[in-house]
């Protein structure tokens, strides 16, 4: 592929809700543009997008993909990105390092969740855009109701600049409304004719306000020219003022040609939009123009595990440029990365260059440092840009090797995993022992766990975590033990007299010495100590650490020949078991502060819901005709709320959790709790 100034570079984000057609659409592009020979088959696993053989199997895109193809003169970098929710990470990159999207509808399914979503995406970034509706062809496909719905969800300043021309089956072509032609160049039949010029004229008035002297002329009656009406168009929706509104299908393919024309025509190139980079050295920013002739800057926006090719990172270059052979300065990491071969990619086909130059987009394999979010430049002159604001997880799951020898893979490949996708997170449990990954939902990490066993050939399972519980005393008790072993020889002795004292909750576990006239010498207070503090962390009644008490020692004995260290230890541990025992133990389960973002109509159902799980709504309060709800719940009852929130709210709802303190478990759920955790125990 020739390389290209930035002014002929567009670099353009496709984003929909799932199965709205953005992998064929892109097919279709690749086709018309004479990429590909032959169009591929979303359902047939033969698109160029989705090669992934998990994205081939699930018939969707679960990674962003980059389609870089040739237009008329202008180079485009496609960016196809997945619509199920799970996977917002991917679209949230691609956002990032584009100038420009194209938000792809469905005419039979209309606006849905997804694509609101996306929309308030693209709206958050001020990105200039064009939306398609795709599908025509669809049984139930209906331009204007779409249309209409597009228009009151979205925004009314989405025109159509193009009609169809038959729906459905009858589905034949598209009428441009600035040229009042068809595809074909002919004009429009009489049957279409009253509609296409409704939507010009309103076409029209809102693109006029562009330019002073177009809404005089407008105003005075005078005829507003084609030109005209183009150059409106392009100025409007770069501004931000107008969402032009193109159809068509991609399977057939029909309003390709159009939207290729659109994208060149309508959409920004890199060259208008100078970008701020942070200055580390000053502390303050600077503005990056994107000039060849300029110091390299560059954002790695995201990573890709491969186990064949090694690490690929995804880059953009703002401006300079990189070079085969090269060393660039990561300014996150504070080193040098050894630049070996750039190269672009379309889907998993690779294509080498010998650079990557300003307002382009390529990738590079194999470096030792770099991780998503890093910057490039120059040593003298290092700067950094702001990384991608990645959703927050979810979903929590414990993952587990199912045999020993995955044990040690599982290790190493889950960093390789969080690496590639930042949206995951991965941790060690310290109070139940377990390794919790976190994803935003259960399809993302039945996905992980597939490309785990696909990519690196480990077999893990994931299982709902452990629930923290904790173990507490609700009476002062005393207690004694004495721990004695005298059968000849060297002997064992020790005595202690432990008093437990419940204190409230939160405040966690304290330990005291208050031996009066040396009843124990001091060398022997320490092993006590840790003798206790070994023996809490298994409570009596089902294993759980043991919170909220006040453990003092307050006598005991020894003797001067068979007292030792550990003898005492023992007794300090064995003390406090007894102790445990006898002042009414109890399970202490965590409780959740949850902040939940609905739609107002899904209010009611969320209460019902929260209180089926024992949970106590604190307040509700309106948001911009949502309503957030504060709620306290326990956290048993909120191990899968990432899958029952979507589930009640249609995929609408979102929320945030924190633990918030603990509280004594129910009776009635007392001994459940604890008959599990003895079998968990035994097994």
């Amino acid at each position: 592929m020739s390389q290209y100034t930035a002014d002929k570079i567009r670099n353009v984000v496709l984003l929909s809700h799932q199965g709205a057609g953005k992998t064929s659409l892109v097919e279709a592009m690749l086709f018309t543009s004479g990429v590909v020979s032959r169009l591929g088959n979303v359902r047939d696993g033969t698109t160029i997008s989705d090669y992934d053989p998990i994205e081939v199997e699930r018939q969707m895109s679960i990674n962003l993909s980059l389609l870089p193809q040739e237009w008329k003169g202008v180079k485009l970098n496609l960016i196809d990105t997945p619509g199920y929710p799970d996977f917002v990470g991917e679209a949230k990159s691609a956002l990032r390092v584009s100038e420009g999207a194209v938000i792809v509808i469905c005419a039979a399914s209309g606006v849905e969740v997804g694509t609101e979503q996306m929309w308030s995406y693209t709206e958050e970034a001020n990105l200039p855009r064009l939306i398609f509706i795709n599908k025509m062809e669809r049984d139930n496909a209906d331009f204007f109701r779409t249309l209409e719905q597009v228009q009151s969800k979205l925004s009314a300043k989405c025109l159509p600049v193009q009609l169809p021309i038959g729906s459905q089956s009858d589905f034949q072509g598209v009428i441009d409304l600035v040229t009042m032609k068809d595809s074909q160049g002919a004009g429009i039949s009489s049957s279409l004719l009253a509609k296409a010029k409704s939507y010009r004229e309103k076409l029209v008035e809102a693109v006029v306000e562009i330019d002073d002297e177009l809404i005089t002329k407008y105003l005075e009656g005078e005829e507003i020219t084609e030109e005209e009406i183009f150059e409106a168009t392009k100025r409007a929706t770069i501004a931000n003022k107008l969402v032009p509104v193109l159809v068509g299908s991609a399977l057939r393919p029909i309003g390709i040609d159009s939207l290729l024309d659109a994208i060149c025509n309508h959409l920004p190139s890199p060259e208008g939009k100078a970008v701020v980079a942070a200055d580390p050295n000053n502390g303050g920013e600077v503005e990056i123009k994107p000039s060849i002739e300029a110091l390299l800057s560059s954002l790695v926006f995201k990573t890709r595990a491969d186990p064949y090719v090694g690490k690929l990172s995804y880059l953009r270059v703002y401006s300079g440029a990189i070079s085969s052979n090269s060393q660039v300065w990561n300014a996150n990491k504070g080193s040098m990365e050894r630049i070996g071969q750039p190269f672009t990619l379309r889907g998993k086909n690779q294509e080498p260059v010998s650079e990557l130059t300003a307002g382009d987009i390529g990738v590079v394999a194999r470096l030792g440092l770099t991780t998503t979010g890093d910057t490039f430049c120059t040593h003298e002159h290092p700067l950094m840009f702001q990384g991608t604001e990645f959703p927050k997880p979810k979903l929590s799951m414990a993952i587990q090797p199912e045999t020993k020898a995955d044990l040690d893979k599982m290790s190493m490949v889950l960093p390789r995993v969080c690496e590639e996708d930042p949206s995951l997170q991965v941790h060690r449990e310290p109070d139940t022992n377990e390794v919790i990954i976190s994803g935003i939902g259960n399809i993302h990490l039945e996905v992980v766990k597939e490309k785990m066993r696909r990519s690196f050939g480990v077999k893990v399972k994931l299982d709902l975590p452990k629930v923290p519980y904790r173990e507490t005393i609700t009476m002062p008790v005393k207690a004694e033990y004495k721990h004695k072993k005298q059968t000849g020889g060297h002997g064992q002795y020790g005595h202690v007299f432990l008093a437990l004292k419940p204190l409230p909750r939160g405040s966690g576990f304290e330990f005291e010495e208050r031996i009066a006239g040396g009843a124990i010498p001091k060398n022997y207070i320490p092993p006590v100590e840790k003798g206790v503090n070994e023996a809490k962390q298994e409570g009596v009644l089902a294993s759980y650490p043991v919170v909220d008490i006040k453990v003092s020692l307050c006598d005991g004995s020894f003797h001067s020949v068979d007292s030792s260290d550990i003898a005492f230890k023992i007794a300090g541990a064995q003390a406090l078991k007894k102790g445990l025992s006898q002042g009414q133990p109890i399970l202490l389960e965590p409780i959740m502060n949850l902040i939940i973002t609905v739609p107002e109509v899904f209010t009611g159902d969320i209460i019902s819901d929260l209180n089926t799980k024992r949970g106590r709504v604190l307040g509700v309060r309106p948001l911009d005709g949502n309503n957030i709800i504060e709620a306290q719940v326990p956290y048993a009852e909120v191990l899968r709320y990432a899958i029952d929130l979507r589930a009640i709210t249609q995929g609408q709802g979102s929320f945030a959790m924190e633990t918030s303190h603990y509280e004594e478990v129910p009776p009635h759920l007392n001994q459940k709790i604890i008959s599990d955790q003895r079998n968990q125990e035994k097994q």
